[in-house]
């Protein structure tokens, strides 16, 4: 009779891969100093405790080509959107009309609508104010005459195919 196989925790791949990111952050913000290194391995492994208490594993499975793509695009909107920023607040007409706009949010409540809001708080020219309800979220942008709301959509799109929240993402 073969011995019993134990039932492998689902948790287990979460803990090290958040293991691995929190002490490879370690790393970076010590300059990987080798007298920090024990230091490194007790702070990740607290940090793997907390977090997976506060965010415990659950339907979200980040697509990592999608997440690339997604980092691409960021990088490509930051630089265009900095640069647009720039220009406005240096042309002495400053061709501005800041106010807010109301998205409604598609995503699931959680975590996914938490990282819209820092998503577009990450873009130049807008930031995520507030809700109003439990499906809009209140965005500051400097120009209302700009597409801000299909931008909006377009980036909330891209953000759940990255989650895997919506399969027509």
């Amino acid at each position: 009779m073969p011995w019993p196989r134990p039932i492998p925790d689902p948790e287990t791949p979460y803990m090290f891969v958040r293991a691995a990111s929190l002490f490879g952050l370690w790393l970076l913000l010590t300059a990987a100093q080798p007298s920090d290194l024990v230091i490194g391995v007790f702070a990740a492994a607290a940090g793997t405790w907390v977090s997976l208490r506060l965010i415990p594993p659950g339907g979200l499975r980040v697509r990592p080509l999608a997440l690339a793509a997604m980092g691409l695009y960021l990088l490509r909107e930051t630089v265009r959107a900095g640069v647009d920023v720039a220009w406005r607040a240096l042309d002495p007409r400053l061709p501005v009309q800041p106010g807010f706009v109301v998205h409604h949010l598609t995503l699931p409540p959680g975590l996914p609508r938490d990282a819209f809001g820092i998503l577009t708080s990450l873009m130049p020219g807008t930031v995520a104010s507030g809700r109003e309800g439990q499906d809009e979220l209140i965005v500051h942008c400097l120009d209302i005459r700009q597409p801000v709301a299909d931008q909006l959509a377009a980036d909330e799109a891209r953000l759940a195919k990255v989650l895997g929240v919506r399969d027509d993402a």
